[in-house]
């Protein structure tokens, strides 16, 4: 790596310049979003993220900023279980057998539309269910939590995954620097540096909704639920060393596999599962459930099989129907909604804003992201591309004496209970950035799982500043013990030298009420 890409340290005590808007209004906080109360949804009068949000989603032109690598194919959905709709008014979910015609894009996070779809990288499950009430998006990840429980640091970690600003090279220096300073991306980059971090197919892993999204029924009440698509193939995964191979054989060896299993009729599948919390139990549930770095332990919360998601039919223009594709978390319909997550919560005006650029302001017009079984009828009009009527000559205002579309009561989700000041909440209540993640480690992973991890991170980390090294060693002790020596062990790194000798002094078993790192470190 060039010297001048090298990041270069400053003392602790040295100045720095204030961060700004683009306007150059001081910026109080650039970790925590503006929101009703410490859990609560974000408001729309934070400009700071607005503003951040905007300006990343025009940072590329054209291909996407995220999930610019993928590949995808039509299919159906079919109900095979309708107690689910106990919980929700959604017509898709209506009736045992009933069928929905569906669109999923598969996909890398981080790397350019040419990159190697065999990387170590999250895979983006994106499905688009064509329902008689309208599209609904599903937009999720193969795992179930993500890297940042707010979305002000979304922009910034993505950063951490590109290029070097100044060689265009990558470099492992800035994601261990942004992780080993943001404790709460543990559980995440523990899934991803295990096993399963590298699927061997898109046919071969899960998919979920990571976000807690809500249900509500024609009796107006309200359930959370998180949704996991788990595929009928088995989970198979690649090895590093298989991996490198075929980036270098074939980049495009996930989007290929797809396609030649859908053309000889191997159709893949994935049954669709729900867990459900009724709405209060939100309230003093052990855990914040609406936090996108914390899973729902199944012993509180069991799977509830909803019904077969099976892609059947490959793209006739990969252009039009994958590169086209338009997916937005903003797209829900009646008996579905959203919840307090504020990461789902900066999701939903970005997706939109996103796609608006990238494809313009009429991009629900291209034929794979139009609704198949439900009208569009709105007053929005004219705009680039504009191509299907415009609205003709009728009212383009509402209301109106003419015959216009109306608003359906009916269809209105119950009023969600929200209270708090409105201001920059850190999280403190609830949060644990550790327990998930080290009994993911102990409890769940065998023992020749936890070597790979350890190599995995070690192999990682190995280019990287010891300073940062150490540093992120504490919060792999601090999940278990062995994991933090083991990773510690193969850097070369004496873990007295890391650990503060608060946590050293205490027996492995105490460590997960040890007092939180971060104050550790302070």
């Amino acid at each position: 790596m060039a010297k001048e890409d090298k990041y270069e340290k400053v003392e602790e005590d040295e100045e720095r310049k204030t961060l700004t808007t683009n306007s150059g209004e001081p910026v109080p906080d650039n970790q925590n979003s503006k929101s009703a109360g410490p859990e609560g949804p974000l408001l729309m009068e934070d400009y700071h993220y607005l503003e951040k949000m905007a300006q990343f989603n025009r940072e590329e032109i054209p291909e996407r900023i995220v999930h610019a690598k993928g590949g995808g194919a039509f299919g159906t959905f079919t109900v095979t279980n309708d107690e689910i709709s106990k919980y929700t008014m959604a017509d898709l979910f209506s009736e045992e057998g009933k069928e929905t015609d569906v669109f999923v894009r598969f996909s890398t996070v981080a790397g350019s539309r040419g990159s190697p779809d065999t990387v170590r990288d999250p895979r983006g499950f994106a499905v688009k269910f064509y329902t008689e009430e309208g599209n609904w998006d599903l937009v999720g990840n193969n795992t179930p939590v993500f890297f940042v429980r707010d979305p002000s640091k979304f922009s910034d970690f993505i950063h951490t995954q590109k290029e070097l600003p100044g060689s265009g090279l990558n470099d492992p220096t800035p994601q261990w620097d942004f992780w080993s300073l943001s404790p709460e991306s543990l559980h995440q980059i523990t899934i991803l540096f295990s096993d399963r971090g590298i699927p061997a197919t898109w046919r071969h892993m899960n998919g979920y909704s990571s976000h807690t999204f809500s249900l509500y029924n024609e009796e107006g009440e309200r359930y959370w639920v998180k949704f996991h698509f788990k595929t009928d193939q088995g989970i198979k995964n690649l090895d590093p060393e298989e991996a490198k191979r075929l980036a270098g054989e074939n980049p495009h060896h996930h989007r290929e596999d797809l396609y030649q299993a859908i053309e000889e009729g191997n159709y893949p599948t994935w049954t669709l599962k729900a867990q459900i919390m009724p709405e209060k139990e939100a309230e003093d549930y052990h855990i914040n459930p609406f936090d996108l770095t914390r899973v729902w332990p199944h012993g509180d919360y069991p799977m509830m099989e909803i019904g077969t998601l099976e892609l059947n039919e490959n793209p006739d223009n990969f252009f039009q129907d994958v590169e086209e594709a338009a997916f937005s978390p903003a797209h829900v319909v009646p008996g579905i909604a959203h919840s307090p997550d504020k990461m789902l919560q900066g999701r939903i005006p970005s997706y939109d804003d996103a796609h608006r650029y990238r494809l313009g302001t009429n991009f629900e017009n291209i034929p794979v992201n139009k609704p198949k079984k439900a009208e569009k009828n709105n007053y929005h009009q004219n705009g680039f591309m504009r191509a299907d009527g415009n609205l003709g000559s009728g009212p383009n205002y509402e209301p109106n004496s003419f015959g216009g579309p109306v608003e359906d009561p009916s269809v209105k989700e119950p009023p969600l209970e929200i209270s708090g000041d409105a201001d920059r909440y850190e999280a403190q209540e609830r949060i644990d950035n550790y327990k998930q993640p080290g009994d993911l480690f102990r409890k769940v992973m065998s023992e020749e799982q936890r070597q790979h991890l350890m190599d995995n991170f070690a192999e990682d980390m190995e280019p990287v500043d010891e300073t940062i090294q150490k540093r992120q060693l504490v919060h792999f002790y601090k999940a278990d013990p062995r994991w933090g020596r083991g990773v510690a062990e193969r850097l070369g790194i004496d873990i007295e030298e890391a650990v503060p000798d608060e946590l050293l002094e205490l027996p492995d078993e105490e460590i997960a009420e040890a007092p939180v790192v971060e104050d550790l470190l302070d």
